[in-house]
């Protein structure tokens, strides 16, 4: 019997590629093969970081590359949310129309299922126009899900404006065991610059309702997790904490190539005792913030592993950084990309400094790590409520009066986050947790079983 033929489509962000690679990965595992599509520019930089690895071929041959235009010039500002969403959304099903009559031009086996994040729900009506299935994916918080379709609800309460702006300043929490949140703090109001909320929040009305042409939704989350999210919406299927490969060796779209001297470095520190810091693909620091914190390591006393991306800090003094380089060889490493699968499960990390993006996230919670949680920006603050409030696995880092986490708040916060034994042993109940849902007989891997047999149909 021929391969079924599955095409993946993440939302152009490294945050989306990730889970939805690890996804591909388990799907050919299964005897599924996978056509991954990418924008142009993501494709440009997965290619050129797999390249450091081993090239295309270390993917494996069940999953091939495809890209097509996001409608943004090569030389535009992919981090400006509303600018990206904005033009994917209207240029893009064209050209992913073109995508799957040009495979079908050449003699690849016809695509049978899309398996779309739900941020690209304009991809479902362009699939039923083929004759293609959907599975949608979520590749965030259940929880923030959650909130996004019970919008109606939260206008009817007059929590929020018909524009999805809050008509109050309050905490509210959808159901019990959920993650309390302020309204000031809902994802879509914080996603980019104020005028174009109106993007987000359009894009996740609409999206809302195209989930519905989806025969099945599955998110990267367990339910031992967000047992609340998913008692209110039990037609979301958890099928994570996703991972690759039980080595963690396999590529999951990186955009920057992985630094592979972390692991070897970790491998000479002792148990628990390195903090790991990290914020995702898209935070950025002003200078005085990045002097804060990187002093704030300094001032622990302890090794650490620091994740600094080319663009983290514009405008910081390159003799300044050198300098510090100099200040905490030996004890601290930094890179500009690393495999964060990889670090946060050696023993040698006893706390991660995180922006709680949801992959780092769940990659921690799997791991038994505890957390310093700094939000950046959109979800990270309802992942920080889970952290904090409901798993109780981490603190909170506390910015002052300006708006600065200083040195001595980093310093302090690590050292009671490593020093709290009841922090530890949460982190490790829910690392527990995540095993057992994973592991043969478990809830999310019996989520993922159906998905296959879904997919086989």
């Amino acid at each position: 019997m021929a391969k079924a033929h599955v095409l993946v489509l993440p939302m152009p962000c490294q945050g989306h590629v990730t889970p939805l690679m690890e996804l591909s990965h388990r799907l050919v595992d299964h005897g599924i093969e996978v056509t991954f599509v990418n924008t142009e520019v993501d494709h440009a930089m997965v290619v050129t970081a797999l390249r450091a690895s081993g090239g295309e071929a270390a993917l494996g041959g069940g999953i091939r590359l495809a890209s097509i235009p996001d409608g943004l010039a090569g030389d535009e500002d992919r981090k400006d949310l509303n600018k990206l969403i904005d033009a994917y959304t209207r240029h893009m099903p064209g050209h992913l129309e073109r995508l799957i009559a040009d495979l079908e031009a050449a003699g690849r086996p016809r695509v049978k299922w899309l398996v779309g994040d739900v941020n690209m729900g304009w991809s479902f009506e362009v699939a039923r126009k083929f004759g293609i299935r959907v599975v949608s994916f979520w590749p965030a918080a259940t929880a923030c899900l959650a909130i996004m379709l019970k919008i109606p609800e939260l206008i009817e309460d007059g929590l929020i404006d018909d524009k999805g702006l809050p008509r109050r300043q309050e905490m509210f929490q959808l159901a019990p065991g959920m993650p309390a949140l302020h309204t000031s703090q809902l994802s879509w109001n914080n996603a980019g610059a104020p005028e174009g909320q109106h993007i987000i929040f359009d894009l996740v009305t609409r999206n809302n309702k195209l989930n519905d042409l989806a025969d099945m939704t599955v998110g990267n989350s367990f339910h031992e997790a967000e047992a609340g999210a998913f008692k209110l919406f039990p037609g979301i299927l958890p099928i994570g904490p996703l991972f690759a490969d039980g080595e963690l060796r396999k590529p999951v779209g990186s955009f920057l190539p992985e630094d592979e001297r972390c692991v070897k470095w970790l491998d000479a520190q002792p148990n628990g005792s390195v903090v790991y810091v990290a914020f995702g693909s898209m935070a950025i620091l002003d200078p005085r913030q990045f002097q804060e914190l990187a002093e704030g390591l300094e001032l622990t006393g302890r090794p650490f592993l620091w994740v600094v991306r080319p663009d983290f800090t514009p405008g910081l003094s390159k003799a300044w950084l050198a300098e510090f380089h100099q200040c905490v060889a030996g004890r601290g490493m930094i890179v500009s990309w690393c495999s964060q699968q990889q670090v946060l499960a050696h023993r040698a990390v006893g706390c991660f400094v995180s922006h709680c993006g949801w992959n780092s996230t769940m990659e921690g919670l799997r791991n038994g790590v505890p957390f310093l949680c700094w939000p950046y920006f959109c979800d990270q603050y309802l992942n920080r409520s889970y952290i904090t409030g409901v798993w109780r696995t981490g603190l909170a880092a506390s910015p002052n009066a300006e708006g600065v986490v200083t040195k001595e708040e980093l310093r302090s916060k690590v050292e009671q986050v490593v020093g709290d034994g009841e922090i530890r042993e949460r982190a490790r109940l829910f690392r527990d947790a995540a095993r057992r849902c994973v592991g043969e007989g478990g809830s999310s891997h019996e989520n993922f079983k159906k998905l296959v047999d879904l997919l086989r149909e």
